[in-house]
């Protein structure tokens, strides 16, 4: 039902383009499309006010309805799109050629004969939809708004610190007293292997990571990786290689095809003679464990392996041996249920209102202690900015779980949990729910590839509110995080969650969805006698590609494919089906192996007319075809870490909104002419001249601009840069990156209002003078390095109102030496860094430090560096009690005129002094030390964990 609104949403505003004076319709022509654009908009309101209808109570016939509907519209959207390219396309096959009468008669007839294929089409089309308009005579019309949305506040409560999580503290200490007892030595020397083996959604992993992250360190080595249901051994055992020696094997990616016995063989050597401990996370087949357990050498060192598993028959595969042990995973007790939930509808995490309290007891009742299932029942309570459901609404949804989890629980009433979440979203939201069926499960998904995608497949189209479709998508992001649909990864110091992850049971739940609807076929393993009875819009191969999946598609039409994604490294083999493809949007490789003797595949994705987007990130590619410069409307071109060579054509992408290149990458002479792009990364401009460099200044929709910047000291180019910068009004992310020293962005340079992100890599000689809170009123985060700094620049980089993340970074480093830059008497201002959470002053000596009340009242993570002379000598004032949301504090000793025990002295007193926050922070032992053997010019990192 929902994504036949979504669909219908993207197709109606193109109806109105297409009926516009320009494209000089036929007037039959004109009046069949005038009568589909009444008919759909008729069949969109009545299927909004189906989709207010619970799911279960729903008829039959309005579920085949709806379907049908879907599915035509998705065909009329095909037709319309390939009238509008065939109509731009003739508009410009070749935009450098000039205008002479055999071009103006080519362009003609190629009209002509586009308006009478779209005429023949929408014929058939016509009669296709009077027979589904007669299926449902209930055309009525309701409005649903959609909003945008910021990460919910209790985000970082939930997932970003270690002391919200709920009710593992028992759990975890049984487990660490399982993993550490013996008998005697000789058995605690024997490597163990702990199974911990429960329901889908019990809180396994959250466990095992907590043991994880505690152990750890009593270990020479480990690894924390994931397997899942439809496991690719081979990246399993890649990824245990990168983690036991990330420096070593940093190169080893998706596309270098080593097989497993030389993965087995190369593990084996790694961990010889090593104590290690890992963790084989989400297991389903004992087949995977046996491959992965050839690979786990025992050394008699009392190394330490911990699986997880939804499966008795696998956790008894893993405890083989007389050692090992099967731990079951328990639910919540019913006070940690209460917390967690609590934690999640108010506020307080405490408080429940008393009219409340029974129907919660009800409902918590029936999630059986699951996680899972408690906080997505407690999300859809919640609502969206906290705005608690009333009384009735309560009872509503405990009258509508059925009693499976009360009884013992099952896959069947988690589904129906689920359900109530998922029902309870705007369509446009489930759409993009749904969407995340296309990638395999245990995957980090990319906030920004997945809004990318979103915004090439259309999903955004027809909300005429202003908001910019980046923006919007985040939003919606930020909001499928908020009803815990899904899992934030990676949420930095601006409060942004980098990626996601789908938990397994939701990942179930949506997938059955997106086949039910056809929204998304995932192939990876089929037969031969496989039917496809249905036309495939969305397709994925998530593990395999094998010759007879090769061979079944190409039996199988094409034509209707949207959406095309490899996430096997051995993807080359697919791409002679690219020919095959009519009206592809998406095609995404990224990580894939396109073996250099095959890229001439890549010669077909001139073909794709209708391509939006095109994903090359990480992949093999080494030339792009000049035929690339066909793609009128390609949206989205990612070429990050390759080295793939562009063709001059690629300037002509005039609907080109996003290009990623990576450094090295040289960009043909026209930038200018790019005038949609509003994100522009890795872009080199080293040697490039100042008209060149001019051509930057043309692009005045960039929101994001990332280049590596190689000029000289006070030429013209800096000055051309400026001057380009200047035209930039829209700009709300800058990074600038280059070697030595540059006077860019002096005195001359106006930050645009919107800047959000700075980054500048080369040093500047001082802090520039356009540097304010009323130049910057809405910067969040700032790295930047400057030669001297004085106190006053920490006091004017301290008054940005909305600042989160700082990393300033003084003096200059080369390979002889580091001068540092030793601010005196610093003492902060109260209020100073309002909303910053974490400051980094490298090469930045504070003598003496004064932190006053009121000053960085939200730091969470602080450095900086002490001399220890200074210390010793008593001149010094740490006041840190005065930091209440102090956690992490990084301490870089300046050991000149030092020695050894003058820092055991030092760090002494500055333990004592720091047992005056509230917290009782210590110096963690295990600190790394770096030391010159004269005692003068080393540094010592020291760890303070609150």
């Amino acid at each position: 039902m929902e994504l036949a609104m979504a669909t219908m949403g993207s197709l109606l505003p193109k109806l109105g383009v297409l009926l516009d004076e320009e494209y000089k319709l036929q007037n039959s022509v004109r009046r069949d499309f005038q009568y589909l654009q009444r008919e759909l908009q008729s069949m969109h309101a009545a299927l909004r006010e189906v989709a207010e209808v619970a799911p279960e109570q729903l008829q039959q016939h309005d579920r085949l309805w709806a379907g049908d509907v879907r599915e035509l519209s998705q065909d009329i959207e095909d037709v319309v799109d390939t009238f509008l390219v065939r109509i731009d396309a003739s508009r410009s096959d070749d935009p450098a050629a000039a205008e002479g009468l055999l071009v103006k008669t080519t362009t003609l007839l190629k009209k002509c004969q586009a308006r009478h294929q779209i005429a023949t089409a929408i014929k058939d089309i016509k009669d296709q939809v009077h027979e589904v308009a007669n299926r449902d005579g209930r055309y009525r019309a309701t409005t649903r708004v959609t909003t945008t949305t910021t990460v919910d506040p209790l985000l970082q409560a939930l997932y970003g610190a270690k002391k919200n999580i709920v009710g593992i503290d028992d759990a975890k200490d049984e487990v660490i007293c399982k993993l550490c007892q013996g008998d005697d030595d000789a058995s605690k020397q024997q490597l163990k292997i702990l199974s911990v083996v429960g329901f889908g959604g019990l809180g396994k992993t959250t466990l095992t990571k907590a043991v994880y992250d505690e152990l750890r360190p009593q270990f020479e080595c480990g690894a924390f990786v994931t397997v899942s249901r439809n496991p690719d051994v081979k990246k399993v055992l890649r990824d245990l290689l990168y983690e036991l020696d990330n420096e070593k094997h940093k190169n080893l990616s998706g596309a270098v095809l080593l097989d497993e016995r030389q993965l087995i063989d190369e593990l084996r050597k790694s961990l010889e003679n090593k104590r290690y401990f890992i963790v084989i996370d989400d297991l389903w087949g004992v087949e995977a464990w046996q491959t992965i357990r050839y690979a786990l050498l025992d050394s008699n060192s009392g190394s330490r392996i911990i699986t997880t598993t939804r499966n008795l028959e696998v956790s008894r595969a893993c405890c083989s041996s007389n050692n090992d042990i099967i731990y079951n995973m328990k639910p919540l007790s019913d006070d940690d249920s209460q917390i967690l939930f609590y934690k999640r509808i108010f506020p307080s995490g405490t408080a429940c209102p008393d009219d409340l309290e029974q129907v919660s007891r009800e409902i918590l009742k029936k999630c059986g202690g699951v996680p899972l299932a408690i906080i997505t029942i407690a999300s859809h309570l919640a609502g969206d900015d906290h705005q608690i459901k009333p009384k009735d609404q309560w009872d509503s949804l405990l009258n509508s779980i059925g009693r499976g989890i009360t009884r013992g629980g099952g896959v069947e009433e988690m589904r129906r949990i689920l359900s109530l979440s998922y029902y309870d979203l705007h369509y446009r939201l489930k759409t993009c729910l749904l969407y995340l069926s296309i990638f395999p499960e245990d995957t980090e998904i990319s906030r920004d590839r997945l809004i990318r995608r979103w915004i090439a497949e259309g999903f955004f189209q027809g909300v005429n509110d202003g908001t910019n479709l980046f923006d919007l998508g985040e939003s919606y992001f930020n909001t499928l995080i908020n009803r815990s649909m899904i899992q934030p990864v990676g949420i930095n110091a601006e409060g942004r969650a980098e990626a996601c992850s789908v938990h397994d049971v939701m990942l179930d739940f949506i997938c059955d969805l997106a086949s039910e609807e056809n929204f998304v076929t995932v192939l990876d393993v089929i037969n031969e006698d496989t039917p496809f009875k249905r036309k495939i819009r969305r397709m994925s191969f998530q593990k395999s590609t094998s010759k007879l999946i090769t061979t079944r598609l190409a039996r199988t039409s094409m034509r209707q494919v949207r959406s095309f994604t490899i996430f096997s490294p051995a993807a080359d083999q697919m791409l002679p089906l690219l020919s095959r493809f009519q009206v592809l949007r998406v095609l995404d490789l990224e990580g894939c192996c396109l073996r250099e003797s095959r890229n001439l595949s890549l010669q077909n994705i001139g073909n794709l007319l209708h391509l939006r987007f095109l994903g090359l990130r990480g992949t093999s590619a080494h030339k792009l075809p000049s035929e690339i410069g066909k793609l009128q409307f390609l949206q989205i071109l990612d070429l990050g870490k390759t080295c793939a060579t562009l063709p001059s054509s690629v300037v002509w992408l005039g609907h080109l909104i996003c290009l990623y290149l990576s450094p090295g990458i040289e960009l043909p002479i026209g930038l200018r002419n790019l005038t949609s792009l509003e994100e522009l990364t890795g872009l080199s401009m080293g040697c490039y001249c100042a008209d060149r460099v001019k051509e930057l200044g043309h692009l005045t929709n960039l929101r994001a601009l990332d280049i590596c910047w190689g000029g000289s000291k006070k030429n013209k180019e800096d000055q051309a840069l400026v001057e380009s910068l200047c035209h930039l009004r829209k700009l709300q992310s800058l990074e600038i990156r280059g070697p030595g020293e540059h006077v860019y962005l002096g005195a001359d340079w106006v930050p645009p209002v919107h800047l959000r992100r700075l980054v500048l890599r080369g040093w500047l000689p001082t802090l520039p003078t356009w540097f304010s809170s009323s130049s910057l009123p809405v910067l969040s985060y700032l790295h930047i390095n400057v030669r001297e700094v004085w106190l006053e620049d920490i006091q004017t980089i301290g008054m940005l109102p909305a600042l989160r993340f700082v990393c300033l970074r003084a003096g200059v480093e080369d390979d002889l030496a580091t001068e540092q830059c030793d601010v005196e008497k610093f003492v902060l201002s109260a209020g100073a860094f309002p909303c910053a959470r974490e400051c980094v002053f490298l090469n930045v000596t504070m003598v003496p430090c004064n932190f006053p009340r009121g000053a960085m009242a939200m730091v969470q993570s602080l450095r900086f560096r002490f001399r220890v002379t200074d210390i010793l000598s008593g001149d010094f004032d740490l006041s840190m009690s005065s930091l209440p949301s102090l956690e992490d504090l990084y301490i870089d000793y300046d050991m000149k005129k030092a020695r050894r025990e003058g820092l055991v002295r030092a760090q002494r007193m500055l333990s004592g002094a720091l047992q005056e926050h509230p917290n009782l922070p210590f110096l963690h032992p295990d600190f790394p030390c770096e030391e010159e053997e004269d005692g003068v010019t080393g540094i010592i990192h020291v760890y303070i964990y609150i």
